[in-house]
Formats: C-alpha cells, sequence, structure tokens
C-alpha cells in the first residue's frame, strides 16, 4: 500500500468528547488578496476542562502572528502541524488573537475561501473554516461573529458577510470597509463571505408577525431576469414554512448569492446563502421545467435550514442527518403543495430505489447516522440525506401531521440555539406524541435496504381476511446482524364491481406479523406500500392483471405508477428468464396504454409517468448480478414494440395537447411532460425526424427544445448530429445551456460518445476546474449512459477512471462523487468486475490520493 494511505485516521461516532475549549465571540477581518489575503481573527475563549491544552484547526495556512489578551505569544508555546495549531499553556478564560495569511485564487477545492471568476466565496461546511484561520472548527462550537471586510471598491462593490450589515464605508483610495455582526451564536460551518460584482434583484417580505425583511439575490451581471423566479420562490417558501410549522424568518435581510464555482448545490449559512447558479437563473429559453422545480425546491431547502439546521444544528458530523434528512423532507412537503404531491413522490420514490438501494447493496452501506468515517465530506451522500428523509416521513405517517408539528416544535424551542442530537430529535417527537420509539430509533443505527414479503388469505365461508408481512434486511457491507425494524405499511383494498376502495395502516414491528380484517369482501387486488410509505424493497406476488387493474383504478397515483413500474419489470424479468426479446406485448396492457391516451387528460403529468418504461438503474437494483446488456436490449425492444402498438394514439395525443406561450404552471408543466412522453415514443417511427425538427423550430421554450433533442439522439436518428451542432452554436456563450449540451454529448448511446467528449473537452466554456462542466459531461456519461459507460471492453470505466485521477488533486470532493458508479463493482459479470477493479486498483496506488477518494476505493476494494 502506497505511504500516502498507510495512516489514514479513522473517525468514530462514539469517540465524542465535548470541547475542551469552547468560543464565545468571534471578530474577523479580512483584507481581500487573490495571492495574499490576510485574515484576523480576535476570538473569546473559555476552557471547558481543566489541564487541556487548545488544539485549533488549520490547513493551508501561514501563520503571522499568536496573541493572547494582547501579548504576542512566542514561538516555544506553540506547536503547528499541516493540519493544526496547539497552544500549551493557556489561560481559563481570555481573548485569542490569530494572523494567518491565505491565498484564494490557488484554492481549486472550493473549500474555505477562494476566488472564481472574480468573485471571493467561501464554503465551509463540512470542515472548510480550517482553511481560512485556526480555529475549533466542529459543530458543537458555537459563537457571536462580527464581520470586517476590506477590499477595492472598483473590483468588490458588494462585501457580504452574515447577519446584519452595521457600518459601510469608502477611505480616499477607493478601498471599501463593510462591518457585518450576527447576533445569532452560529457553528464555523456556518459561516460565509461574498465579494464580488453583482446585479442586485432585490425584494421584501413581511413576516406573520409584521416584520420587514429585506430579500436580496445577488447575480451574475445581466441576469437579473433570470432571477426573479428564484426570489418570487423564496417568499413562497417564507410563508409556507410560517403557515405549515409556524416557523419565521428572525434576520433583517435574507440574501442569496449564485457563483458558478461550487462544490454542492447550494449552501444555508446564516442570512446570506451561496447558491450553485444553476439552482438560481432560469427563464423560459434556458431552463426546463425541472429546472425551475429543482430551483424552487432547493430555494426551500436552504430557507428551511435557518431552523432545522442554524438555530438548533448538529452536535458533531455523524448527526448530520438530524438537519439534512428533516430538511430533504420539509421541501418535499413544500414542493408537494406547490406542485403535484404525486409527481413530487415519484421523483423521490426514483432516487431512493436507484442511487440509495444501490449505496446500501454496496461497499459504502451507512445507517443514516453513521458510526465511522475517514473524510467528513463523504457524509454527504443519499442515505444520509434522502433516506434520512424517508425516516422522517415515516414519522410523520406513524405520528400523524399534528402531533409530528407538535414534536417538531418542542425539538426546536427545547434546544434553540443548542448543537445536538439525532436522538433529541426523536426524544421530542416521542415526548410531545406521547408515543414510545424506542423501536423506531433503529432506523437510524442500521444500515441496509429491509425487504418485505406480503401475503394473503381469504375465508369465503367467514369473510376473514388474514394478511401476513414478513421482514428482512440482509447483513450489509458495515454490518453483519440486523435488527427488526418499526415499518409503517399503507395498504389499500380494490374492490372491482362496487368500485369502492378501502384504506388501512399496518404497523409492522415483528419479524412476521399477521393483520386480520373481519366480514370483508374479497378485493381484487391490494395495494401495499401506498405512496411509498417505509423505504424497503416489496415481494408480492401479483398477477398481470391485479398490478394493471391497480394502475387503472388505486385512489393513489404514487401507487398507479408503481404498478405499471412492476409490471414492466416482471414482464423484463421473465423475457430474460425465456431469453426472449420479441416475445408479443400483452393486449390487456396496450389497452390501458391506449385509454390513458385517449382520456381527458385531467392529470397529463401522472398519465406521462404510467406511460413510462422503467430506467436501466431501477432495474439492475432487482438483480443480485445485473445482465447489463440484456436489459438494455429489452428495454430498447419494448420501446419500439409499444412505438408501433401505439402509433396512432400517440400522435393523436400529441397533436391534440395544446402548444401555447410558456408559462410554468402545474397544468402547463403536466400537458409538456406528456406531449414529450409521445414523442419519447414516436421517435421510434420511421417519418418522425421532421416531427423532432418540427417541435425544435416552433419551441419558444427549453423544456421543449431539450425533449426534441433528447427524442432523436435516444432513437439514434442520424440527424441528431446537425441538431446538436446546431444547439451548441445557438448556446456557445451561455454555459448553464451548454452544460445541458455537454450532457447530452456524454448520453448518446452510441460509440460515437467518446468523440463527441473529446470535442466537448475543448470548448471555451469548459473548465476542469469548474464542478458543474466536470459533472455536466462526466456524471452525464457514468450515471445516465449504461450502453457505453458499462461497455464489455472497459473503454467506459477507464475514462471515468482517468477523470477522477486528474481531479483528485484539484478538487477532491468532486473526485470522490465521481467514483460512485465503479464502486459496486461487485454487481457486475465477471469481465466488467476485472476492468471496475483494475480501475480502483489503479486509483489507489496515486501517490497523493485524497482522504474523500481513499476511503471510498478502499472500501470498494476491500
Amino acid at each position: 500500500m502506497p505511504t500516502s494511505v498507510a495512516t489514514r485516521t479513522v473517525k468514530h461516532r462514539t469517540d465524542y468528547k465535548t470541547p475542551a475549549f469552547t468560543i464565545s465571540h468571534v471578530d474577523l477581518c479580512f483584507e481581500l488578496d487573490a495571492k495574499a489575503t490576510i485574515v484576523t481573527s480576535v476570538m473569546q475563549v473559555l476552557r471547558q476542562t481543566a489541564n487541556q491544552p487548545l488544539r485549533l484547526d488549520g490547513v493551508m495556512l501561514t501563520l503571522l502572528s499568536v496573541e493572547i489578551d494582547g501579548k504576542e505569544v512566542s514561538a516555544d508555546k506553540w506547536q503547528q502541524t499541516t493540519d493544526s495549531l496547539t497552544l500549551n499553556q493557556v489561560p481559563d478564560q481570555f481573548e485569542l488573537r490569530i494572523v494567518t495569511q491565505i491565498s484564494p485564487q490557488d484554492n481549486t477545492a472550493l473549500e474555505g475561501l477562494y476566488l472564481a471568476e472574480n468573485t471571493f466565496c467561501t464554503q465551509c461546511e463540512a470542515e472548510g473554516f480550517r482553511r481560512i484561520t485556526y480555529f475549533l472548527d466542529r459543530p458543537d462550537v458555537l459563537a457571536v461573529y462580527s464581520s470586517t471586510i476590506i477590499a477595492d471598491n472598483s473590483r468588490y462593490p458588494y462585501l457580504l458577510s452574515n447577519g446584519n450589515k452595521v457600518a459601510d464605508s469608502i477611505n480616499d483610495q477607493g478601498i471599501r470597509t463593510v462591518k457585518w455582526q450576527d447576533p445569532f451564536p452560529k457553528p464555523s460551518y456556518l459561516f460565509a463571505l461574498v465579494a464580488g460584482d453583482f446585479d442586485l434583484v432585490a425584494d421584501s417580505f413581511i413576516t406573520q408577525s409584521g416584520r420587514n425583511v429585506s430579500l436580496e439575490l445577488y447575480v451574475d451581471k445581466g441576469a437579473a431576469a433570470r432571477g426573479d423566479f428564484a426570489i418570487q420562490a423564496l417568499k413562497r417558501a417564507m410563508r409556507w414554512d410560517e403557515q405549515r410549522f409556524n416557523l419565521e424568518y428572525d434576520l433583517d435581510v435574507y440574501m442569496v448569492v449564485a457563483v458558478d464555482f461550487f462544490n454542492m448545490g447550494a449552501m444555508e449559512n446564516k442570512g446570506l446563502n451561496v447558491f450553485n447558479s444553476k439552482y438560481v437563473l432560469a427563464d423560459a429559453a434556458t431552463a426546463t421545467d425541472k429546472d425551475f422545480f429543482n430551483i424552487e425546491s432547493i430555494i426551500g431547502h436552504e430557507y428551511f435550514h435557518n431552523w432545522t439546521g442554524n438555530r438548533v444544528t448538529c452536535r458533531d458530523w455523524f448527526q448530520l442527518s438530524l438537519k439534512e434528512g428533516l430538511t430533504v423532507f420539509r421541501d418535499q412537503e413544500f414542493s408537494a403543495d406547490m406542485a403535484s404531491d404525486t409527481l413530487t413522490r415519484i421523483e423521490a420514490i426514483k432516487v431512493m430505489r436507484t442511487a440509495q438501494f444501490a449505496e446500501d447493496a454496496s461497499p459504502m452501506a451507512h445507517p443514516i447516522r453513521p458510526e465511522h468515517v475517514v473524510e467528513m465530506n463523504n457524509f454527504y451522500t443519499v442515505t444520509v440525506y434522502d433516506k434520512g428523509a424517508e425516516v422522517i416521513r415515516m414519522l410523520q405517517t406513524i405520528l400523524g401531521k399534528d402531533a409530528f408539528a407538535a414534536g417538531l416544535a418542542l425539538y426546536l424551542q427545547r434546544h434553540d440555539g443548542q448543537a445536538v442530537t439525532c436522538d433529541d430529535f426523536i426524544q421530542a417527537m416521542q415526548d410531545a406524541a406521547g408515543v414510545d420509539l424506542s423501536q423506531f430509533r433503529l432506523w437510524y443505527s442500521q444500515s441496509g435496504t429491509p425487504e418485505l414479503t406480503a401475503t394473503q388469505q381469504y375465508d369465503a365461508s367467514t369473510k376473514k381476511l388474514t394478511l401476513t408481512l414478513t421482514q428482512h434486511t440482509a447483513a450489509t457491507a458495515d454490518q453483519a446482524i440486523k435488527q427488526d425494524l418499526h415499518i409503517p405499511v399503507a395498504i389499500e383494498f380494490l374492490f372491482g364491481q362496487q368500485h369502492a376502495k378501502q384504506q388501512h395502516l399496518l404497523d409492522l414491528t415483528a419479524n412476521q406479523q399477521q393483520f386480520i380484517f373481519n366480514n370483508i369482501a374479497q378485493p381484487d387486488a391490494i395495494v401495499w406500500l401506498a405512496h411509498f410509505s417505509a423505504p424497503v424493497k416489496l415481494k408480492v406476488d401479483y398477477t398481470d392483471t391485479q398490478l394493471l387493474q391497480i394502475a387503472a383504478k388505486a385512489s393513489d397515483g404514487v401507487a398507479r405508477w408503481d404498478a405499471m413500474q412492476q409490471f414492466w419489470a416482471k414482464l423484463i424479468a421473465a423475457r430474460l428468464q425465456d431469453n426472449n426479446v420479441k416475445q408479443a406485448l400483452p393486449t390487456a396492457v396496450i389497452q390501458l396504454m391506449q385509454q390513458l391516451l385517449t382520456q381527458p387528460q385531467a392529470d397529463a403529468a401522472l398519465t406521462a409517468e404510467l406511460l413510462a418504461l422503467p430506467d436501466f438503474d431501477t432495474l439492475a437494483e432487482q438483480y443480485q448480478q445485473i445482465p447489463v446488456q440484456q436489459i438494455l436490449t429489452l428495454l430498447r425492444q419494448l420501446k419500439i414494440d409499444l412505438a408501433h402498438a401505439l402509433a396512432e394514439p400517440l400522435l393523436q395525443c400529441y397533436n391534440r395537447l395544446a402548444v401555447t406561450p410558456y408559462q410554468y404552471t402545474e397544468q402547463d408543466v403536466a400537458t409538456r411532460s406528456l406531449r414529450n412522453r409521445c414523442l419519447h415514443y414516436l421517435a421510434e417511427l420511421a417519418d418522425s425526424t421532421a416531427l423532432i425538427a418540427q417541435q425544435i423550430s416552433q419551441a419558444d421554450n427549453m423544456t421543449d427544445s431539450l425533449a426534441a433533442l433528447i427524442a432523436s439522439q435516444q432513437a439514434q436518428h442520424v440527424d441528431f448530429a446537425a441538431l446538436i451542432s446546431s444547439f451548441a452554436t445557438k448556446w456557445q456563450d451561455d454555459a448553464h445551456v451548454m452544460d445541458k449540451c455537454f450532457s447530452l454529448v456524454a448520453t448518446d448511446p452510441t460509440e460515437q460518445v467518446f468523440a463527441g467528449i473529446d470535442n466537448m473537452l475543448q470548448h471555451k466554456l469548459f473548465s476542469w476546474k469548474n464542478p458543474n462542466r466536470v459533472r455536466a459531461l462526466f456524471s452525464a456519461f457514468s450515471m445516465r449512459n449504461p450502453e457505453q459507460f458499462h461497455r464489455l471492453d472497459g473503454k467506459g470505466y477507464q475514462l471515468l477512471a482517468d477523470v477522477v485521477a486528474k481531479m483528485d488533486p484539484l478538487n477532491p470532493q468532486i473526485s470522490a462523487r465521481l467514483i460512485t458508479p465503479l464502486l459496486s463493482w461487485r454487481r457486475f459479470d465477471s469481465v466488467r468486475q476485472q476492468a471496475m477493479q483494475n480501475c480502483l486498483t489503479r486509483l489507489l496506488e496515486l501517490p497523493k490520493l485524497s482522504n474523500d477518494l481513499y476511503e471510498k476505493v478502499s472500501k470498494s476494494i476491500g
């Protein structure tokens, strides 16, 4: 093993100790300079544990001076390492002044304070503040901050930080000095600073108590018009949180800054959210309906963190789901109220059944509250976020909405201004609802995806229906022994003759449990796990007739969609087993899809989902060893067969759906969704090129333009090369639209994708230092192009490994996220296994492998 990875330190949740010192107040001063920014930190320090030295975190800092109570500390009184500064003999209470120098322009990791495209920006979660100054960089040290920023006003007219602005002046030399004060104690990860030149989109919001809050959205020069939707979404989020949870904003100003160089989607720094501009800027010409939805969701997410994350924060990073799982749940509820509950839920389920279930089945499996880690950045997973949100949703299902809201209110009241644990949250829920949640707590400590088996038995003579549920969670890479969980199972009985329905909630708490219903007619079908009431896999011996009946008649739109997904998965599995690709489609499913296409479109968006085939990743999760080529071949053939079987109703439905001037409304989004689903199939017909060209030429919005391009690409039209070339030329100066172009090129299912990617690497807007550009090309290739990524010759794997090796020295967070598709190598055939393993071994041998990447690769190889 290379010496660079031999001494990696593993951190354990159980090793937590309260800090030996705490810091009550911090006064920061930044003299901004691209090459040599001077940071002066004045801290009020208080001892909490006797006979302990003060050890401060610090990485890539040049230490200029240290003073205690105004007196310089000589070098023999402190020790400096590559990641710390230790002061051996300090008073119990004192003022500590530290001056450091950093180089923002050289900070390609985009952690701490960095300079990108003439904008200074910070990203301090999880452990970025230690790249700014020496500090107790941990979430359980909460301090009141003031920040003074000094810079050339002509280059950086906006100098922003947390809290409220209390001073602003410019001297005769054009140097601006701005001071900010945040009255609320916060951990260092919530500190923020932005300095640059922007366009300002300003608005205001009147809170439920009558306070006037200034809303300020800072965007690239010339992009103000594309920020209007985001600021209106912010106002909707603020009002929703008041109405749903009685939570009101607490500062005089709420600022959002959009930057193009950012590792994450956004960051909830107190009063100054920093956003990836991808999730702020939108208009009809450049953003899709999905982009608008994501912007509203993420704007809401970061705002909701003001209470669930900022006012009450995490004691340590092992508790990350305390704020992220809860806030993802809150943003999902917000999105469901703003748009479609059914569609919002379906999107969440897709993430769970692909990315999260895959993570559970991989060497990276972990509970939503992990037990150990090498690199804290690796905690930002779909398990912590999305499964964490599902756990919160189960709590609401079990307790009911009112009791859940009371529990959240008690949690925030009890712990306001504190750094707490997941146990504290569950305790508040338990206390408020008067319900024993001891068994439910296992969801926080147990990893893996539970599998439910459901059976039914009906006694016609006594009219008794007996339902039997069995749960089993297989061993995972991190845990061998599993315990029975408390799983809420929502069900619905469908009775065909009376068109009646009954809904029930079953609480499964044992390994096997029976639920008896007396004096009941025999249901024609039972919807199990309605609305995906728990993040589990389900084994039910449905007949094709029952699945199609559920798809046609269930009250829950999610259940209808799920039944169609199960139908197709069942059919594909049977054809795969029989090795029969061209078997005729069942008449019943064709009739149902014809009916969906010809019925009045009361819910066009749901209809579009009902018409969709499962994607590769969804199907792959159903196999212990993934039959890559067979799944791809069967999916392709099914799509072609459906296009031909439904050609006339597809075209009629497409033509019937009106094309109107673009608006982002629920009804218009639904109409476009169904119309473009029809086009997706119609593209497989021989005479479809004119239809696609017509849609592109007539489209007044990015949603329809991009849908037509994707339809052409996936149907492998010869015209696609000309279409994408024209698209790239039209948008060559718009980075956000070019990201869509990069992704289109990277998802080409033919071998031409490699030449296309090479060509895009030469584009003037591509930069290896910009995470958005890198993700647009290579995450799209590895996660949305299974045909070429999983080539039998390993060329796709080698490309990704080369990119990861190139990115790791520049930006370890991005390299560690890019590697994910290679980590599940054990689930493929022997040829692909060997090719993936070779790539991972090569990466592990790199001489200066980051902790971020090392942890994932080493766990995967084992």
